[in-house]
């Protein structure tokens, strides 16, 4: 996309927010260009906290669809757009709301937490929704001797039963597509190249990839440390939207993308975030299409497990 065109879209969509009344709201996964025309641009959880804040008629969530489905379940009187539909989540789709119950029906008694990236079905399964900045609080909220089933994200699963020594935590086998590629091998040699650097990683990464980090933690939680850290070289392992917030937060640090282990590339990407566009969020607010439209009932049930999670953090 040209320059100009690229400042006409920026003005358009600046247009029609004030036309429409509407709010973009952003994930850090999104491209630096959406990043730039967003209301408010967060984590998970943050994302979540301002969707039932915002009162604004129109509310476009600049992300994946299981997060604009978590805006519509927060705030059904609100219209909420999302600007690509086919921008899905692997690991929502790794844990279909049927095979969910199912499996939640092999263990009876146990507290059911879900990870917000997944489905309204699911989240309406779910007793406390979680996310990688909260989990922890979560599961340390529920009773020693309350058994857990926790899904759909096995490596987040893991590192949270490992951080609580919890055995009675069962797991879903789900994965993110993106932090399940990053490179061991790759990602030493980085580190041989810059002795200095701090390594951050994302808890949805494989467990001897969070066993060489300095920090593991939320998007929000990797912000926060390399700001208060002292160090002035980072090696960032999650996906790399994240580096263009970095970079305009501190400017005068260095950030380098964790490779995966496809040699061909220098970064991973989340290809559902990058379907995200310029062209597609003012098609949307031109039109109020597409629209989220849920099941009422499975909505109600999906609000609870929501608020829940919101209450603990």
């Amino acid at each position: 996309m040209s320059v100009q065109n690229s400042s006409s879209l920026r003005d358009r969509i600046a247009s029609l927010k004030r036309e429409r009344n509407a709010v973009i709201l952003a994930h850090y996964y999104t491209t630096p260009e959406v990043q730039a025309v967003a209301d408010f641009l967060g984590d998970s959880l943050a994302l979540s906290v301002e969707a039932q804040q915002v009162e604004a008629e129109v509310i476009l969530f600049a992300g994946v669809h299981f997060m604009a489905e978590t805006a519509k379940v927060l705030c059904p009187d609100k219209r909420v757009l999302i600007p690509c539909p086919e921008a899905g989540c692997s690991l929502a789709d790794s844990c279909p709301a049927e095979e969910f119950a199912a499996f939640k029906a092999k263990y009876p008694g146990h507290r059911v937490v879900s990870y917000v990236n997944t489905s309204v079905g699911v989240k309406a399964l779910t007793d406390v929704c979680c996310t990688s900045s909260n989990a922890l609080k979560v599961v340390e909220s529920i009773p020693s001797d309350v058994p857990v089933l926790f899904g759909p994200d096995r490596n987040l699963g893991s590192y949270i039963r490992k951080m609580t020594g919890r055995e009675n935590m069962v797991l879903w086998d789900g994965a993110c597509h993106v932090h399940e590629e990053f490179s061991l091998e790759r990602l030493l040699e980085l580190r041989r190249q810059h002795p200095a650097a701090k390594v951050v990683v994302h808890p949805e990464c494989r467990d001897y990839i969070v066993a060489v980090a300095d920090y593991v933690g939320s998007t929000a939680g990797i912000l926060a440390y390399c700001g208060r850290s002292e160090a002035r070289e980072f090696i960032v392992v999650t996906e790399a939207g994240i580096l263009s917030e970095m970079r305009r937060r501190y400017p005068d640090k260095l950030f380098i993308p964790a490779p995966p282990d496809d040699e061909t590339c220098g970064c991973n990407n989340c290809k559902y975030m990058k379907m995200v566009t310029l062209e597609n969020i003012a098609a949307a607010l031109e039109n109020l299409a597409p629209e989220i439209v849920l099941d009422e009932a499975t909505r109600q049930a999906a609000e609870r497990s929501i608020r829940n999670m919101i209450a603990i953090r």
